[in-house]
Order: structure tokens, then sequence, then C-alpha cells
């Protein structure tokens, strides 16, 4: 019973936390449009019914019953038609009825009086900033959540502490977790080293950092290294003598290299059998874009590879594929994932804390970036539409001709309900995956 509750507080705190994400996405929208006086006449979290609102002045706020975004509506989104007309005859077909219907939809929100706070009116400058403002404010979220992270927490690092003793000898490659008969002993079980021993120096030299010392034992095979251990608090001394052993090749940063397959390269060279505690050491804060940064091109390549991600989810869904724990995932997943990481027995709050934090960290660099893609109704689409007027006008302006007026946005109508669909098809699809094969996260 216990675990169930966890697991159900788990999936609320990630609800909590994508609910404030939107609600703050949207108040990057809604500050600068008022700022820049236009009407806003609604700001709402969610979409369908409404489940309450009330108004402060003359615009909208309250919350609806599907929690998968938000908006803010503004008066003329659209601008009218070059004849100036909003009605339909019988001879109007499919897609120009949804064109005009969109600029109907926009003309009526402008009453008497407000056609100067439109949003179409505006120079393209504040349009672009309106628009970025919800994109950016995700950003800043996760700027603000990488902070807490690197700074309040920190990264895991290898200590000078030894977690891990072999207790026999064998390669990196081995795949064998078992020591046999015929093993032979590892030269730190035969030195007496055990897990919780600290390293002080080797051969009189004091030790910093794990890399160091890793290092010293790489480059000395057979030769005997004098230790300075601490165990419970007491120093002391053993002889322990690395020997030749293949090992995973380490680069500058004393991480594996691998080759192009994926595989760990390995070398011959000094090897002792033991293993670091990772501990977690607060970073500077010049350490938080640069992170922000990598999460950031990790999330665009998922997205320039999407289609192909979505064929591999369906392969999972529908047959014996597997999925990537990289890869997309629904506000299903993530809420799974973020249940189990609460119901999970034996881990530290700390570090259910620390990984609820990057979940939200990441997932708000992925909203981010998504918004971000110039096609309706994203708010990239609007942004590139404002793009597009501010080059046509430029254009015009350089060589003297007459002003071509705004784009009309509301001839790509047809093309925004074919990104609808997709999108919505691609929703239903990982929701489904994250069910019946969510993605493992935690072992």
């Amino acid at each position: 019973m216990d675990s169930v509750l966890l697991f159900v507080l788990g999936v609320v705190i990630i609800l909590v936390g994508v609910a404030l994400s939107i609600a703050l996405h949207e108040i990057g929208h809604l500050v600068p449009a008022k700022l820049f006086g236009v009407k806003v006449t609604q700001y709402m979290i969610g979409f369908g019914r409404t489940l309450f609102s009330f108004r402060r002045g003359e615009t909208e706020y309250g919350v609806k019953a599907i929690p998968l975004g938000g908006y803010i509506s503004m008066i003329g989104m659209f601008p009218p038609g070059k004849d100036g007309g909003s009605g339909r005859n019988a001879t109007t077909g499919f897609m120009q009825a949804m064109v005009q219907d969109a600029r109907t939809s926009s003309a009526e929100t402008v009453g008497e009086g407000e056609e100067d706070r439109t949003f179409y009116r505006l120079p393209v400058w504040k349009r672009i900033v309106i628009m970025f403002g919800g994109p950016f404010m995700n950003l800043l979220i996760a700027v603000v959540l990488f902070g807490v992270l690197l700074m309040g927490f920190g990264t895991a690092q290898n200590s000078l502490t030894i977690g891990t003793v072999s207790q026999c000898v064998q390669p990196t490659t081995s795949a064998s977790q078992t020591c046999g008969s015929d093993a032979k002993q590892g030269p730190a079980a035969a030195a007496g080293l055990k897990p919780g021993d600290t390293i002080v120096s080797i051969g009189g030299k004091k030790m910093t950092s794990w890399a160091q010392s890793t290092a010293i034992i790489r480059a000395s095979e057979n030769t005997p290294l004098t230790v300075v251990l601490r165990r419970d608090g007491q120093e002391r001394t053993v002889v322990l003598t690395p020997m030749t052993n293949t090992v995973a090749k380490l680069d500058a940063n004393g991480q594996a290299v691998k080759s192009a397959d994926g595989s760990i390269e390995t070398v011959k060279a000094g090897f002792v059998g033991i293993g670091p505690v990772q501990e977690l050491v607060p970073q500077p804060i010049t350490s938080v874009l640069p992170a922000v940064g990598a999460q950031t091109a990790a999330v665009v390549g998922v997205v320039i590879h999407l289609p192909q991600r979505m064929v591999d989810v369906w392969n999972a869904a529908f047959g014996s594929g597997q999925r990537d724990p990289n890869g997309p995932i629904s506000l299903v997943g993530v809420g799974r994932a973020a249940g189990e990481l609460t119901a999970l027995d034996g881990v530290p709050v700390v570090d259910k804390v620390y990984t609820m934090i990057g979940i939200l960290a990441s997932l708000n660099i992925a909203l981010f970036v998504f918004n971000l893609i110039p096609l309706l109704p994203l708010d990239g689409g609007h942004i590139a539409g404002a793009l597009w007027e501010g080059f046509r006008r430029s254009v015009a302006k350089l060589f003297k001709r007459r002003d071509p007026g705004p784009v009309d946005m509301a001839k790509l109508m047809p093309l925004t309900m074919a990104v609808v669909v997709v999108l919505g098809g691609m929703s239903l699809l990982l929701m489904y995956a994250d069910i019946v094969k969510p993605v493992n996260l935690f072992g």
C-alpha cells in the first residue's frame, strides 16, 4: 500500500510541475502581449471544458479539463482578407472555408474601437517577442532547475573512497561476474583493501582525485606501490603491486573510449581491481549554461530524427522492438517514471529529489525546443510568419515598392490542421506505447 501511495505521489508531483511549467509558458506570452497593448481575452491552462475561471479586467483566467497544454486568446490574430469580406458562399471549397472561418473568428474578437489593439497590427519585432516569450520562459525554468541541480546538489563524480574490490582478476571484456576456482586473486584484495577505504597517498604523493590514482596505477605495471589508506578514521599503509591486465582505454577526462561500433576500446595497463564511490560535487555557476546547451542539443537531435524515432516506438508498441531510454515519451510516460522513482526502495530521498528535478528540467528543455518548430499552431510557426513578413517588407522598402502588408497566416490553416492531426496521432501512439511497453529508466 505504501508503494502505491508513493507511486501516486510521484505522479502528482510531476503533474503539478508540468502544470506550473505550462502556466509560466503562457505567462511568457501574456505579459509582453499586455505590455504591447494587445487585448487578451483569455488565459487558460488546459483544453476542453472549463473547470473554473475568474475575470480580472478584460481577461478571463481559468483551468480546463484536459491538461495537455494551454493558451492565451489575443484579438485579431489574423488580418482580414484582401477583399475585406468575411462571408462564405456555396462555391467555397473546404480549404477556402477553413481559411475564411479562421479570418471570421479572428475578426469577431475585435470590438468597435479595438482595431489598434489587434495582434496582427503589431510591429514584427513585438509579435516575435510575444510568441518567443513562452518558449523562453521554459528555457528560463530549465536554467533555474539545472542551476539547482549543479550548484545545489552537484554532479556525480568519482571520489577517493573505494566502493568495490575485485576478488579475482578478469579482463574488462569478460562478461562473467563470478570468480572461478582457478582465478587469480586481485592485487587490491591480496593487499587487504576493503570497500570504504579512502586513498590518501600513493608512493608518497598525496592524491587529490580518483583519476590521478588511476593514472599512477596504470603506469605502474608489476611495480610495488606504497599506498596510505584511511579506514575508520585511522591511517594504514599497504604495499600494492598492479599487475598487467586488459583494461578500458580512457580519454583525457577519464571516460572510457568507445569505438565506432559502440564497444569499449581496451589497452594493456596496470590493474589492481578497485572501483570508486561516486558522490555529488557542487559545480560553479559557469557549468549551468553548458549543461543546458548540451541538453538542448540532445533534444534537437531527437526532434530532427523524430520520424525514425516514431517508427521505433511503433515497432516497440506493436512488435518485439525495444524502447529507447533516450527516445520520446508522452506525459503518461513521464508520470509513470516519476511514480516508479518515488516508489523505489533503498534509494535516498535526496537522490529521488535530484532525479525529479532533472526530469522537470529536461521536460522544460523539450517544451522550449518543440515549441520553436516553425509550424503552426506552434509558437515557432507564428515566429516564422512574422520573420517572413519582416523580410518581405524590408525587400519592398529597399526597392521602393509598395508595402506588401501583413502575411495572411490564415491561409496556412489547412496545413495547421494537418500538423494538429499528425501531432495528435504521435501523442496517442506515445501514450499507448508508454502504457503497454514503457521506457525503463530505473534499471
